[in-house]
C-alpha cells in the first residue's frame, strides 16, 4: 500500500496560523508554538537589554550590533523565528524596513521550554548552522542554563554551559560580564 504524499507548508499556510501563536516552518513542516510564557519572555527581555545597552547602543565603548526580537528569518523555504537575533553592523549597516530577513544573522538566541526544546534543538540549531549563523545560546529558564554555542567547520561546538546565578563571559559578547540571575528573576 503507497503511503500519502505529505504536502510542504508554504507561508500561506503560516499566515493562517493565529497571531496569539509563533508559526515557524522548517524542513517543509509547519511548527505552531504557543507565545512564551511569563519567565522566557523576562528571561529574554533581560538579555535582550543588557546586550542591546552595551552592544547596540555603543554605552561604556561598545557597539557595531543590531539586535531584534521576534522578527522572522527566511532561508529559502524555511521561516524561522528566533527569540532574539544579531547582526553586525559591519555585515548589516543599515538597519532594513522589514520583518523578515534574508542575511543570517551573527548571532541567535532561543529561549527553550519544554514545548519547544526538540524543535529549538533538532531542527532549527541545523538550520542555523546550514546558513552560517556564527554564535548561537540556549537559554532554558526551567533549568536556569545558558548554553553558548560557536559555528566551527559546519558543526556547533559548545563552548559553555552556565548555570544559576553565575556572571559570564559569552562569545560573541565576551567585552560583557553577564549576570544570569536577573534572567531568572532573581538578584
Amino acid at each position: 500500500m503507497a503511503s500519502p504524499v505529505k504536502r510542504r507548508a508554504t507561508y500561506d499556510d503560516l499566515q493562517q496560523v493565529p497571531p496569539h501563536r509563533v508559526a515557524e516552518i522548517v524542513d517543509g513542516d509547519l511548527y505552531v508554538s504557543p507565545r512564551p510564557g511569563s519567565r522566557p519572555t523576562l528571561a529574554v527581555s533581560v538579555l535582550g537589554f543588557d546586550l542591546a545597552s552595551r552592544f547596540d547602543l555603543g554605552r561604556r565603548g561598545q557597539g557595531g550590533w543590531w539586535k531584534l526580537f521576534g522578527l522572522e528569518l527566511h532561508f529559502g523555504e524555511d521561516v524561522l523565528v528566533p527569540d532574539l537575533a544579531g547582526w553586525r553592523r559591519e555585515r548589516m549597516p543599515e538597519l532594513p524596513d522589514t520583518a523578515a530577513f534574508t542575511l543570517a544573522p551573527d548571532w541567535v538566541c532561543e529561549v527553550v521550554s519544554p514545548g519547544t526544546e526538540r524543535l529549538d534543538r533538532a531542527k532549527k540549531m541545523p538550520v542555523y548552522a546550514r546558513e552560517q549563523v556564527s554564535h548561537l545560546w540556549l537559554v532554558n529558564p526551567a533549568a536556569r542554563t545558558l548554553e553558548v554555542y560557536r559555528l566551527a567547520e559546519g558543526r556547533w561546538l559548545l563552548l559553555g554551559t552556565h548555570e544559576g546565578a553565575a556572571h559570564v563571559r559569552a562569545e560573541p559578547f565576551e567585552a560583557l560580564e553577564l549576570d544570569l540571575a536577573p534572567l531568572w528573576g532573581e538578584g
